[in-house]
């Protein structure tokens, strides 16, 4: 509101505005500034008013009020408690005087403690001030103006939003209690002032207040009501009060108050649920004192928190004790009790033992007498009817039985609660319970006090879990016959938890094997740098392979050479799988930049689907994240083998993709405590046993929390869901959620244990015997010495010598020198041990540690090239070295020492006759040696030893996390203990519940356990991925543990030792496939893909015509035409080709009524028929003077009908014998035969008759149960001439059964006549089958439909696929059209085969109900005609789809190009043919139409031309009636259409064929079927000549192929010294 004055007048206005929070940091400081100002300046203007300023508040509390979350909370608490401060301050300068303006202050008031965690105590108090200030302004405003009711209460209600805002907080002053007390009180008398007596009362309902105030006559207060709008507000009621407590003139003001928590918390008290407060004053204002009143004031107080319903079902045939714990001294006991017959019963309490007649604190009788059938079964115990013991007390129920009865067949349920009921006593302000106590109607939902005066009111409550009587467990289980349930369900879960153990432990034996580190075999045996590859397989469909894969590791310092990725002793690379292997180069690579992975496609699945590479050097414990997630196969995706992937930066690895799949993978696998028992990582210390003891455990603990939770009390308006036989309602799923979150606790201690207890360290032996198991060949595993002179030879010296060089130029990253030598000369050993001497001079220069001029004297070396020149480039001078590469150099010396080593001991070996020249041998020898002593002293004594690695010393132990391995049996001790204790509770309060409430219960627990299988485990994932993707971003690259580096990888540094290199450079798979055998690959996969494809599209599709041909004769039977036959036969005896209507009423008197009516009563014929309801008679007339008569003949004919037709119908109402209709009497009859009834109230349908189509209306009537009575109306209808020349067609309807067979007949018996008056026959009957058989076939039939309908499912995905990648050219192929047609028509078969049995059902409960009258089953009828009809074309459709399966076939194939090739010529002899048909159609039907019947209409004279054609023709009827125009249209017929139009045709269709066959080019489809043909010869072992000649044809492809992979592998081999010799 808006205010502008000026010193004439003063206008207001209301203005709408929105108030937007900012974005910036500063916008409470800015907003508290902008706030101080604009007060300051209203102040300097003179114009600062309570209105004006509770208008500004109420807009910066808008803003205060809005989602700020946690940022600036003290701020906004300071400017909120500032701004109450100034708003009290203007409020006492100038008070409020309209309503208008206390509604203002008092909005601003009660947004400002709208967010109550912002209200310091200090703004509680001002605020509590400002509502007093307010309430009173109200208070005096109401009485010295004269204000409406509406008006008041508007300003009132943001007062008590305030206050209840404020109560609210917990309330620790008490001024700020008794500061609320007073603004409400001063609310009550402000409402009432000025208020009629008996009008409305006026409420206020504000979050945590209720307010009521009425002014009533005294003598109507006891039928007032005194309750809020809410169901948490108190009520009252009042009893008759005495006559001196009330003046019967003067008008009583009732004020009630209703606290949802408790305004004087600040006095430590037990008080639950609502406090409520009542007073009557005088319309002064003075108090009316109600106090030691005759009769109690009935006061109601509900619990706000829902109490827990604590009940026991006791079955007192067997025991009738239950335990009570009582928590405190003066709570109220209230036991009800809820017999399940109608039976007398003692009880007795008992404390510290079992009470007995003699020995008990309370006794009573059930039911009690004199009282409310609600409280008859209300035990209430107050603390002085117990002496005050407080703990387990022992409640025995003992029925009272006649004499001689030992037991009685009887449940009582026992609901306990207890109760307090308090007042506030102000004198002493305490809490009292004088003149208060505890009423029978108390519930765990609200208290029942009766009290004998007026005040504050409370209740406490509490809580008593359901408890159960150990010592009496032989008791409870004596009663398992009855209640099994809860018993064998803790048993079945025990008896499940060991064969589980069982499996789960071989499947821990399993993963055992799987955990190792594979030691490549093709690691070169002197190659000390170690790398550790873990390899993560995806979980895709088909992501493991079969084939030989190959990695290569690319680094800033060199490349590593390719190795096969292989374990002898398990299997690699399976789906979800984690395998590790250990690498070693010579050299270390540097910062790895990318690794490079391919595999040859070998094997039955070669397809790889590869999710990420870890590279770790075990030398500096650096690692390095590849994150490929690609396929490598030659059909799937990028549809490649070979691939580079660059090492994941951190950018890489901290994308939320990334990482929330990562966690989500790992902790679904890891974390999901069900879903890790099946995929449990084999890395992982935590087992499957401890996995599966961990559920085991969870579960039963769930069990018995829910089970001891069970019995919140149920709401009468919660609606219960149906699942068949099985009910249950949204409170079951509520405790089945409550029990996980309470147990989850206990299962994360025993989860966190066995996940982070430490393996146990096994104690290991040095076994000399069992050395053999590492991947290293050593001289004592191989062979002798004399084996090795054998297999060693110079050729091999050179190569390890190039060897050497070639490793140790990489390693310097110094090209490799290029050696000149003549025409006729070969690098011998000594020039390549010159060659290597000049790489480590070159090396060693930087050190200053190699030849020095004493070494070159002392060795006395001798440097000859002869004619090999040495030719250095600038590149050999080494930049400045660094600390790191001295390292460097120190660590490639050691491995030269061991190398140099192993070529003296072969050359040891050798000898010098092994050597053409033994001067070579003795040089190569001095050469050798002087290099091993001048690397000795370049090394500085550090000379390599047998048990020292190359890394020098041994590194310390690392430091292992987590708990001790001993944590483990604490685990199982948990384990045991929670599984034990809760199985046994579980079974007892099982026991003690009964039957029907451990059924409900074990509903409850069922769906707890999915709930916790399906939502909270996989809520909990994915909540935990999604927060550290987001929010903490953290890369977990520890999966599960890193593990232990077994002892046989350590490399052994004994110079004795001469290891064998085990790489065949010659494999193939060392050499990524070419792009061209990839594409090879890749045709031949599709191709193959393509023939598994057609033959699983052949036999699925076998199998769907299987299915589809039991579907479609399941629903026929053959005995359905004998029956037709039999009963079209009997019906139809004594009809003649003519008949008149006397020959009709004679065949109907004879014959129908015979047969209707056989020898046994009810059945038609011989008796296996049985007629269900009657028969009905109906026939359908023309009108009268339907057509007009020749003039020249109206004289002697009157009157004539037209031929039938529906316009002309007639449809009128007659009296007996068509005379006009007198009166309506007649129509009362619903089986008047007079009287016309329409197609929909007959529920028929149209019928073909041999002449026309007829409506399914008509005049109808009923023959009776009987042939006595049938004769009768059939005689009725012959005297009344029901028959006459108008009539057209008659019907007569019925339906039977034949049980024999199982089969409705629906049967209609047709006498039509045309204008020449005779009566023609004919019939139409349609078995149904509307009573499934109960036999095996019946079963066998219904999962055919099952199978069928998925079937389809399937058909609908794959085309729904197809349709969405072809859109619009979906349509143009005829082929998709039909699998179209046949689903479309599949699901309307469904919806028709559905329709048909309810319409069955339909009539068939009609005739129960109605079985003296005609039942029309007409509709289900033609439902099941419908159904047939689907069917048969979707047979049709089916079997036509066959075509295009066998389309691959190649002659089939040649007659679809055939066809396809002469459509055009084909087409137009069509068109010709069309028209010849034609053309003879219509001459034969004029001139032969009236006469023969073969001719009557022109549709029978085409189909009898074409009979012609295919030679079934009556020649002599037509020869017969005009030999000689009869002989020339049958002449020119045959020669025109027989011998020159259809023999072009076939001409046509013969010339394209040939063509096709010049042509024909074999397809791709007619190359998969060859492929397909062949594999199933193979399959069978059959031979097959195109496989031979196949085979024959790519034998030298193959052996050349072969030839040129071998000559490249050899050329490998030598590959690095070939590029380096030039001639």
């Amino acid at each position: 509101m808006v205010t502008v004055k000026n010193k004439y007048t003063t206008i207001n206005t209301t203005v709408a505005a929105q108030v937007r929070k900012g974005n910036s940091s500063t916008t409470v400081t800015v907003l508290g500034y902008a706030v101080e100002k604009t007060v300051s300046q209203l102040e300097e203007q003179g114009l600062l008013s309570s209105e004006a300023l509770g208008q500004i508040f109420t807009s910066v509390s808008d803003i205060l009020n809005s989602e700020w979350g946690q940022e600036q909370k003290d701020n906004r608490s300071k400017l909120r408690e500032r701004m109450l401060t100034k708003m009290a301050g203007v409020l006492l300068k100038s008070p409020s005087n309209t309503t208008q303006e206390v509604q203002v202050m008092a909005r601003a008031v009660a947004g400002l403690t709208q967010s109550s965690n912002e209200l310091s105590d200090v703004a509680q108090e001002k605020a509590t001030s400002l509502l007093v200030d307010l309430s009173s302004s109200l208070n005096v405003i109401t009485v010295n103006q004269l204000c409406g009711d509406d008006e008041v209460l508007q300003a009132a209600t943001p007062i008590i939003e305030s206050a209840s805002n404020v109560l609210n907080v917990s309330l620790s002053s008490r001024k700020v209690s008794d500061s609320l007390l007073t603004g409400i009180k001063n609310i009550q008398s402000a409402l009432l002032n000025n208020r009629k007596m008996n009008g409305q009362p006026a409420i206020i309902d504000s979050g945590q207040i209720s307010v009521y105030v009425n002014r009533i006559s005294p003598d109507s207060i006891q039928m007032q009501n005194i309750n809020g709008v809410r169901n948490s507000s108190s009520r009252f009621s009042f009893p008759s009060l005495p006559a001196d407590i009330l003046s019967v003139e003067d008008p009583v003001d009732v004020r009630m108050i209703s606290f949802e928590k408790n305004p004087y918390s600040w006095m430590e008290e037990n008080i639950t649920g609502t406090v409520g407060s009542l007073s009557l004053t005088r319309a002064n204002g003075t108090v009316i004192p109600v106090e030691n009143l005759p009769e109690e004031i009935e006061i109601f107080l509900p619990r706000t928190d829902m109490g827990q319903e604590n009940s026991t079902v006791l079955d007192l045939a067997y025991f009738s004790t239950l335990m009570i714990d009582v928590p405190s001294p003066d709570v109220t006991l209230v036991l009800k009790l809820q017999p399940s017959e109608d039976l007398s019963f003692i009880l007795l309490l008992g404390y510290k033992g079992y009470p007995n007649y003699t020995n008990y604190v309370a006794k009573t009788q059930f039911p009690l007498e004199n009282i409310n059938e609600e409280e008859k079964f209300t035990w209430v115990l107050r603390p002085k009817d117990r002496t005050r013991d407080v703990g387990v007390h022992y409640l025995v129920i003992k029925p009272i039985v006649e004499p001689g009865v030992k037991s009685i067949n009887a449940t009582v349920t026992v609901i306990s609660v207890a109760a307090q009921c308090k007042y506030w006593n102000e004198s002493t302000s305490s809490w009292s319970e004088d003149g208060c106590r505890v009423g029978p109607l108390t519930t765990p939902l609200v208290t029942q006090c009766l009290c004998n005066h007026l005040t504050f009111f409370g209740s406490s409550f509490f809580v008593m879990p359901n408890l159960v009587d150990v010592s009496r467990t032989a008791e409870l289980f004596a009663t398992f016959a009855n209640n099994p349930v809860v018993v064998c369900f803790v048993a079945t879960i025990f008896a499940a938890y060991v064969l589980v153990v069982i499996w789960a432990r071989r499947k821990d034996i399993q993963d055992s094997a799987k955990v190792k580190i594979t030691d490549l075999g093709d690691n070169d045996p002197l190659a000390e740098y170690r790398y550790m590859l873990t390899i993560s397989t995806g979980h895709r469909r088909g992501a493991s392979t079969s084939s030989q894969v190959t990695i290569t590791l690319q680094g800033t310092e060199g490349e590593s050479e390719p190795h096969h990725l292989i374990d002898p002793e398990k299997t690699v690379f399976e789906r979800g799988g984690m395998d590790m292997f250990l690498l070693t180069t010579h050299f270390s690579l540097g910062e790895l930049q990318s690794i490079r992975l391919w595999h040859d496609n070998s094997g039955n699945h070669p397809a790889w689907y590869v999710n990420n590479v870890m590279v770790q050097d075990l030398e500096l414990g650096h690692k390095w994240h590849f994150l490929c997630n690609s396929w490598l196969a030659v059909d799937v995706a990028e549809c490649t083998l070979d691939k580079v992937f660059p090492v994941a930066t951190e950018t890489d690895m901290k994308r939320f993709s990334n990482l929330f799949f990562m966690k989500t993978a790992k902790d679904f696998r890891d974390g999901h405590i069900w879903f890790s028992v099946i995929s449990r990582p084999p890395c992982s210390t935590f087992t499957r046993v401890q996995r599966v003891s961990c559920c085991f455990s969870l579960l039963l603990c769930t069990m018995l929390t829910s089970i001891m939770f069970w019995g919140i009390p149920t709401d009468p308006s919660e609606q219960t869901m149906d699942l068949g036989h099985i009910e249950f309602t949204w409170q079951q799923v509520i405790i089945g959620i409550q029990s996980s979150i309470i147990m989850f606790p206990i299962n994360l201690l025993i989860v966190s244990i066995f996940r982070n207890s430490r393996p146990r360290e096994k104690v290991t032996k040095t076994d000399v015997s069992k050395q053999g198991n590492t991947v290293r060949v050593s001289p004592s595993e191989t062979s002798s010495s004399q084996m090795e002179m054998k297999n060693i030879t110079p050729d091999t010296v050179i190569k390890d010598i190039k060897r050497m060089a070639k490793s140790l130029s990489k390693a310097m990253k110094n090209p490799f020198p290029h050696l000149e030598l003549g025409p006729d000369q070969h690098a011998d050993i000594n020039t390549l041990l010159t060659v290597l001497e000049n790489i480590i001079r070159q090396q060693n220069e930087a050190t200053e540690s190699f030849y020095s001029d004493t070494s070159k004297t002392d060795n006395a070396m001798i440097l000859t090239l002869g004619s090999v020149n040495l030719q250095e480039n600038s590149v050999w001078s080494s930049p400045v070295k660094t600390p790191k590469d001295f390292q460097k150099i120190s660590n490639n010396s050691k491995y030269l020492y061991r190398q140099l080593h192993h070529v003296e001991k072969e050359l040891g070996l050798l000898g010098p006759s092994r050597f053409p020249n033994p001067n070579n041998y003795n040089r190569a020898m001095q050469q050798v040696q002087g290099l091993k002593s001048h690397l000795e002293s370049s090394l500085d004594g550090d000379k390599p030893s047998p048990e020292g690695s190359i890394n020098g010393s041994t590194k310390k132990k690392q430091i292992q996390r987590g708990l001790p391995w001993w944590f483990v049996f604490v685990g199982w001790i948990l384990v045991i203990a929670t599984s034990g204790v809760s199985g046994y509770f579980t079974m007892m309060y099982g026991l003690t519940y009964g039957k029907d409430r451990s059924i409900s219960w074990l509903i409850s627990m069922v769906v707890s356990f999915f709930e916790s299988l399906f939502i909270t485990q996989p809520l909990k994932v994915l909540g935990f991925a999604a927060f550290f993707a987001l929010v903490l971003k953290q890369v977990d690259l520890d999966e599960f543990g890193e593990p232990q580096i077994d002892e046989n990888f350590k490399r052994t540094d004994d110079p004795e030792v001469v290891p064998a290199d085990r790489r065949d450079s010659t494999c193939s798979f060392y050499q990524p496939p070419p792009p061209t055998d990839i594409e090879k690959m890749r045709n031949s996969m599709i191709k193959e893909q393509k023939v598994f494809s057609l033959i699983k599209e052949i036999l699925g599709y076998m199998g769907f015509m299987w299915v589809l041909l039991l579907v479609a004769y399941g629903q026929r039977d053959p005995n359905a035409y004998f029956l037709t036959r039999h009963i079209r036969q009997s019906f139809s005896k004594g009809i003649s080709d003519t008949m008149s209507i006397q020959d009709v009423f004679t065949w109907a008197n004879t014959t129908l009524l015979n047969n209707l009516f056989g020898e046994y009563p009810g059945f038609i014929t011989d008796g296996n028929s049985k007629l269900v309801g009657n028969a009905r008679l109906r026939q359908v007339r023309m009108q009268k003077g339907s057509c007009l008569v020749a003039l020249p003949m109206q004289i002697s004919v009157p009157d004539c009908h037209a031929l039938y037709s529906w316009e002309l119908e007639d449809t009128g109402s007659y009296s007996p014998g068509w005379s006009p209709l007198s009166g309506n009497n007649a129509t009362l009859n619903p089986h008047n035969p007079w009287i016309y009834k329409s197609q929909h109230k007959l529920r028929a349908y149209p019928i073909w008759g041999n002449v026309k189509l007829y409506r399914g209306g008509g005049f109808a009537t009923d023959l009776l149960p009987d042939l006595k009575n049938s004769s009768r109306v059939l005689q009725y209808l012959y005297d009344n001439i029901w028959l006459d020349v108008y009539t057209q067609a008659l019907f007569v309807e019925f339906t039977v059964y034949n049980a024999n067979v199982n089969l409705f007949c629906i049967v209609t018996l047709i006498l039509e006549t045309t204008a020449t008056g005779a009566f023609q026959f004919r019939s139409e009957l349609q078995s149904v089958r509307l009573y499934q058989s109960t036999g095996g076939l019946h079963i066998f039939v219904m999962a055919s439909e099952v199978v069928y309908f998925l079937f389809i499912i399937y058909y609908m995905f794959v085309q729904g696929k197809l349709m969405k990648r072809q859109r619009l050219a979906y349509f143009q192929s005829k082929w998709n059209l039909l699998e179209l047609a046949i689903i479309v028509l599949s699901w309307s078969a469904l919806s028709v085969f559905i329709k048909r049995t309810l319409l069955g059902q339909r009539d068939v409960s009609q005739y129960e109900n109605n079985k003296d009258q005609f039942v029309s089953f007409h509709e289900t009828a033609q439902a099941d005609a419908v159904l047939g009809y689907l069917i048969a074309f979707l047979v049709l459709l089916a079997t036509v789809k066959l075509w295009h399966l066998l389309r691959l076939n190649p002659k089939l194939h040649m007659i679809t190009a055939t066809l396809q090739r002469a459509w055009t010529d084909i087409s137009g002899f069509l068109v010709v043919i069309a028209i010849m048909f034609l053309a003879y159609s219509v001459a034969s039907n004029l001139m032969y139409g009236w006469k023969l019947y073969s001719y009557r209409t022109l549709l029978e004279a085409a189909q009898t031309i074409v009979s012609l054609q295919l030679g079934i023709f009556n020649y002599e009827e037509v020869l017969n009636y005009n030999p000689l125009l009869g002989a020339f249209l049958i002449g020119s017929c045959i020669v025109f259409m027989t011998f020159v139009i259809l023999n072009l045709f076939i001409s046509v269709i013969l010339v394209a064929f040939t063509q096709e066959q010049i042509h024909h080019k074999p397809s791709e489809e007619e190359e998969i079927v060859d492929l397909m043909l062949m594999k199933l010869y193979s399959l069978f072992g059959l031979k097959s000549k195109k496989k031979d000649n196949a085979l024959t044809e790519e034998a030298p492809i193959s052996s050349a192929l072969e030839t040129k992979q071998l000559t490249i592998s050899t050329t490998d081999v030598h590959d690095g010294w070939s590029v380096s010799l030039v001639k």
